[in-house]
């Protein structure tokens, strides 16, 4: 709860009903919960009164009034718990709600306490006849609650603790928490940037405390508070915003750091992999491996830096091109190779090893292949050659064995004829 909603003053609900008549269920309900919200708002106001009374000059005559208001709380707190236990969370009867509405018509004098009414007539300063303070206190629920509200409204009057002045007590208070938190924040900013923000601080820091000086004299502030609130939402927003971007920043650098750290490696890789490649295979990609230092130095605005790390990005994904390029051509001399391998060892089982054309493309082949740098597609079309010739010799003499197995046939058939 705000200051201010602390310091509106609580109006006590209307009571239902009259004496001797028993009360609705549901009409009870509310009104119970309406007296325990009420209860709970005239202590936290009598909390700030009491605490105003202290600092008050008129502390002496203020007293008295203090304590009965107090005296009178008490009462029908005590009261509210007594109706309370008897509504038992709704569990009640006629009888129970005939008791309920005899509590809250009934006069309070039992549920007074005695030693705050004796304080209060002992602060009073006055002579008073015996038990004039009890008699003058013999009410009803509804009418203790009424004279609460009325003396409670008479403490505020007397100590000029009105909710606008309360308000603007609440919004100063708020303001010179504000200005701590602003110093916080001035104290992150960097040493090159912190001279402007530690003058218009100390400026507004002047204000406030103008203005609570004035106010504290009885003075109306009313009118500066709201440009000094905005002004300080502003400064802090700013701070708060140049911390957030800063780190922001810092963040990107790093990142930008990291990228092009991992860049410069990769072109170093790139270069060996683009020699090899050369060196190895003909022919070789066109590709020319990005130049990292050609990029220049990283920026520190954040604006630059988030187009360097788009540069830096591009680079990275033209890298990639150039190694997949690059390898994939690589990586065709050693699939050549392999199948190469294979097709011998296929060779090799069928019992062509010794075959004079296989080996004789065997050679070739294998010569293109070990060239520095070796002609691709002329290798490829030698080793196909060669899965050629291994594929005709299988075939061949695969046909070769089902002819033979058909001429045996044909004589056996023939010599069965003849015997």
């Amino acid at each position: 709860m705000t200051t201010t909603e602390r310091a509106r003053a609580a109006v006590a609900p209307l009571a239902p009903g009259r004496i001797g008549v028993p009360l609705p269920a549901e009409v009870i309900h509310r009104y119970l919960g309406e007296l325990d919200t009420w209860v709970a708002a005239r202590r936290r106001e009598l909390d700030l009164l009491d605490a105003a009374v202290v600092r008050s000059p008129q502390r002496a005559q203020l007293t008295r009034d203090m304590m009965l208001s107090m005296a009178l709380w008490k009462a029908v707190k005590d009261r509210l718990d007594l109706l309370l236990a008897t509504w038992d969370s709704g569990r009640v009867g006629t009888t129970e709600r005939e008791r309920i509405s005899a509590l809250v018509w009934g006069r309070l004098d039992a549920t007074l306490d005695p030693s705050l009414l004796a304080r209060a007539d002992a602060g009073d300063g006055q002579p008073h006849a015996p038990g004039s303070t009890q008699s003058g206190l013999a009410v009803s629920l509804p009418e203790a609650c009424r004279l609460s509200d009325a003396m409670a409204a008479q403490l505020r009057t007397r100590l000029a603790l009105d909710p606008a002045a309360d308000e603007l007590t609440s919004r100063l208070r708020d303001l010179r928490a504000q200005l701590e938190r602003i110093r916080d924040q001035v104290q992150l900013e960097p040493a090159a940037l912190r001279a402007a923000p530690e003058a218009q601080l100390a400026d507004l820091d002047t204000r406030v405390r103008e203005l609570t000086e004035k106010h504290s004299r009885g003075g109306d502030v009313g009118g500066m508070i709201g440009p000094a609130e905005i002004e300080a939402a502003r400064f802090e927003r700013d701070l708060i915003v140049g911390g957030v971007e800063r780190r922001r920043a810092r963040g990107l650098v790093d990142r930008a750091r990291e990228l092009r750290a991992d860049l410069e490696s990769r072109e170093v890789a790139l270069t060996r992999l683009v020699d090899q490649c050369v060196r190895q295979v003909a022919p070789a990609p066109k590709y020319a491996v990005p130049d990292v230092a050609a990029l220049g130095e990283l920026p520190n605005t954040a604006e630059k830096i988030e187009a360097y790390l788009q540069r830096l990005d591009q680079v990275s994904r033209a890298m990639q091109v150039v190694q997949d390029s690059y390898s994939r051509a690589l990586g065709e001399r050693e699939k050549l190779l392999q199948r190469m391998e294979s097709e011998r060892a296929k060779a090799a089982a069928a019992g062509f090893a010794g075959d004079s054309d296989l080996v004789a493309i065997d050679a070739i082949t294998s010569d293109v292949l070990q060239r520095r740098p070796s002609p691709i597609p002329l290798a490829t079309e030698l080793v196909e050659a060669y899965e050629m010739g291994v594929q005709w010799l299988i075939s061949r003499d695969r046909e070769g064995l089902l002819s033979r197995d058909r001429e045996g046939l044909l004589s056996r058939d023939r010599d069965g004829a003849t015997r």
